[in-house]
């Protein structure tokens, strides 16, 4: 189901929304590309900002992201700590620090559920910026080799001064976590230059500011696979999505997930088609809907009430597809 002139679609990829007739001049539209996806943007311009202005805004704070979480360049702070030498110290810049600070939050909450360093076990399974090309299942000998490698409790990281110490072999990967913190960190640089009422996304994440001209809420409807949901709305909230649907490999009959249960080395069970979560920052919504991804229907649920996370989990069942809301969510959403 498409969305209407007065939502946005999230989870997986987002498709920009062109404003109603009725909309005035002053709220406008902005897009692009980044991380290998998509970025929109739309805004309330009262001051009649340049556009080159609010682009430059924003491609700015992406390229920030980039040059210090992105797996793809070698020569990011990421790829420089992974590839360095084992008892190397590194100071993190503050942006890296703090995602890696909240990484390593939900891997404690949630017993490894999500890991900043399952980097290998991604590239293993065909994934991510160092994807194994073979494709297909890896051999039980693979699989213990790199789950050898991962581990979030061998990192050597003090949050306080931002430094961490490469202790050898270990491979961060903040995929999980990485584009939420984007969404903020643009948030942020368009407040800066004076911006307060916006819908930014990337890659499905988004986050609303403020308000839409008029005073009305951003209306958000999710891409699940129940078309029938209502639509969500974000005053200063961020949501955030986490699924098999988007990414996915299928080889000699077997379909598995980009989301890697760290513990085992196994994709994510396929009892969840998808969940999606709200929370006031971006950052914390991706990682958490990675955590509950891998954590299943029935833990993840248990997990999401105990913690007080606003969750809906989407999943399969022989009648068909199932949602079931955390207490937070239905609060949240009433």
């Amino acid at each position: 189901m498409r969305p209407s002139f007065a939502t946005w679609r999230a989870g997986g990829y987002a498709n920009a929304v062109v404003p109603r007739a009725a909309d005035p001049a002053r709220l406008q539209t902005l897009a692009g590309r980044t991380m290998g996806t998509s970025w929109s943007l739309k805004f309330d311009n009262p001051a009649m900002l340049p556009h080159a202005t609010v682009q430059a805004a924003v491609t700015q704070a992406l390229d920030r992201v980039i040059a210090q979480m992105s797996t793809w360049e070698p020569d990011s702070d990421i790829g420089r700590y992974n590839n360095a030498q084992p008892g190397s110290r590194h100071a993190l810049p503050s942006a890296f620090a703090e995602v890696l600070a909240c990484a390593l939050h939900w891997a404690e909450a949630s017993d490894g559920a999500i890991d900043p360093t399952v980097g290998p076990l991604v590239a293993l399974w065909g994934f991510g910026a160092h994807a194994d090309p073979a494709l297909s299942p890896p051999s039980p000998a693979a699989l213990t080799a790199a789950r050898e490698r991962v581990g979030w409790r061998r990192l050597a990281f003090d949050p306080a001064t931002g430094r961490i110490t490469q202790q050898g072999g270990l491979w961060l990967d903040l995929s999980g976590i990485a584009k939420g913190f984007a969404v903020d960190h643009v948030a942020d640089a368009l407040q800066a230059i004076g911006l307060r009422d916006f819908l930014v996304e990337i890659g499905g994440e988004l986050k609303g500011c403020g308000q839409r001209t008029g005073g009305h809420p951003w209306r958000v409807r999710l891409d699940t696979l129940i078309d029938t949901l209502p639509p969500l709305s974000l005053c200063d909230l961020a949501v955030a999505t986490s699924g098999d649907r988007w990414h996915a490999h299928e080889q000699a009959g077997r379909r598995w997930s980009h989301t890697i249960d760290p513990r085992s080395g196994e994709p994510a069970a396929p009892d969840l088609s998808s969940v999606t979560v709200l929370h006031p920052q971006c950052m914390h919504a991706d990682a958490l809907a990675t955590t509950l991804a891998v954590l299943g229907a029935a833990e993840g649920l248990a997990f999401a009430q105990r913690h007080d996370i606003a969750a809906l989990f989407v999943s399969r069942d022989v009648a068909g597809p199932r949602a079931i809301a955390s207490h937070a969510w239905q609060v949240r959403t009433a």
